[in-house]
C-alpha cells in the first residue's frame, strides 16, 4: 500500500503533455484480425476502481493492526494488495534476474538492500510492491495527501524532507531503516520520465549505503521498469503517455484512461546487485547504476529480453512462477 508516485513526482519534466486520442488513426492499430485492440471502456474502468477501493477497505484495517503490534510482518498485506491490485487491473508482469528480496533466490534475503529503479508512472509502485519486499521512499508532502498518504503511511513509507540542507537527514532517515534490516525502493531520477529512457541518478540518498553503524554494508540493486505492450501492441511514443505519467499531467483523468483499456505488458530486470566500497564515491555508484538500469529499460522496450523459465509473472488471472 503506497502513494501513486515517489519523492520527485510532482517535479516537472518537459513541456506539459496531453494523452492522445486512442481514436485517432494513429492509435488504433490492428490485430491481425483486424480488431481495433484500444478501445476504451468506462465500464472496466469503474470495475477496476471499485475494485481497488474494495480491496483497500478490505485490507487496510488489518495492515494497521499489523503495523502497531507485528510491525516485522507489516510487509505482507502490502505485496498481497498490491498483486491483487495488479491483476485486477490488467498488469502481465514478466521479471527476469534475481530479486534479491526473495528468499527463495538464495541471496541472502536477510541483509539490507536498497533497490534503485527507474520512475515511469504511479503504476511503479504497484509492480515493484508486488515483487520487493519493501517500503519506498517518498517526499515529505505525500504523507499529507488524501487516501494515498494513509497508504503510504501503511506500507511504513520513508518520507524525506527534499530541501537544501537536508541531505544529511534523508541519510540518516534511509539508513535507520537498513540498520534494522528492511528494504527500501527509491526512485533517484528524482521524477517520473516518460518510460523511453532513465534519467540521470541523484546520489545523495545513496549515502545511506555506506557502513551503517552495526558495521553492515547494505547490497544495492538496480531494477529497470519497462511497460513494453498493450494489447499485445508494442508500447511506441504515441502510446506509451497512457501509462507514463510526467511533467504535469494530472492524476484523475490519466489514471481513468489507463484503468479504461486492456492489458499491459511490464518488464522488471533485477540487475546484479553491487556495495557502494566497489567504486570511488556514491557518484560512481549512481552513475553505475543507472547505466545498468538504462541497458534494461533499452533491451526491455525493444523485445530483446530474455525471459528466464523461473519468471515470475503477475497477470490478469494468476500470480504464480512460469
Amino acid at each position: 500500500m503506497s502513494p501513486p508516485a515517489d519523492a520527485g513526482v510532482a517535479e516537472e519534466f518537459g513541456p506539459r503533455c496531453t494523452l492522445p486520442d486512442p481514436r485517432s488513426d494513429g492509435l488504433s492499430a490492428p490485430w491481425d484480425d483486424g480488431e481495433r485492440p484500444i478501445s476504451p471502456s468506462a465500464f472496466r474502468a469503474s470495475v477496476r476502481l471499485i475494485g481497488y477501493l474494495s480491496l483497500i477497505a478490505a485490507l487496510a484495517p488489518f495492515q494497521a493492526i499489523t503495523v502497531a503490534v507485528a510491525p516485522k510482518a507489516a510487509g505482507i498485506i502490502p505485496r498481497l494488495f498490491h498483486g491483487l491490485v495488479a491483476r485486477m487491473i490488467g498488469f502481465r508482469v514478466h521479471t527476469v534476474g534475481t530479486n534479491v528480496s526473495d528468499p527463495a533466490s538464495g541471496s541472502g534475503s536477510g541483509q539490507p538492500t536498497l533497490f534503485l529503479s527507474n520512475h515511469v508512472s504511479y503504476f511503479d509502485i504497484t509492480v515493484l510492491g508486488a515483487l520487493i519486499d519493501g517500503s519506498f521512499v517518498a517526499k515529505s508532502e505525500v504523507a499529507g495527501w488524501p487516501l494515498f498518504g494513509m497508504l503510504a503511511k501503511l506500507q511504513r513509507t520513508v518520507f524525506v524532507v527534499r530541501r537544501r540542507g537536508q541531505a544529511g537527514a534523508q541519510r540518516d532517515a534511509v539508513a535507520e531503516r537498513l540498520t534494522r534490516g528492511e528494504n527500501l525502493i527509491v526512485f533517484p531520477e528524482g521524477t517520473s520520465g516518460d518510460g523511453t529512457r532513465a534519467l540521470p541518478f541523484k546520489s545523495s540518498l545513496l549515502a545511506a549505503a555506506n557502513p551503517l553503524p552495526n558495521g553492515v554494508v547494505p547490497r544495492v540493486q538496480p531494477v529497470s521498469i519497462g511497460y513494453t505492450r498493450m494489447n499485445g501492441i508494442p508500447l511506441g511514443k504515441a502510446l506509451r503517455p497512457f501509462f507514463a505519467w510526467y511533467g504535469d499531467m494530472e492524476l484523475a483523468p490519466h489514471l481513468w484512461r489507463a484503468l479504461s483499456l486492456g492489458f499491459i505488458e511490464v518488464v522488471v530486470e533485477f540487475h546484479e546487485p553491487v556495495r557502494i566500497d566497489q567504486f570511488t564515491d556514491r557518484k560512481a555508484l549512481a552513475a553505475h547504476c543507472r547505466d545498468r538500469v538504462s541497458d534494461g529499460l533499452g533491451r526491455a522496450l525493444s523485445g530483446r529480453v530474455n525471459q528466464p523459465a523461473s519468471a515470475r509473472t503477475i497477470d490478469d488471472d494468476r500470480f504464480h512462477v512460469k
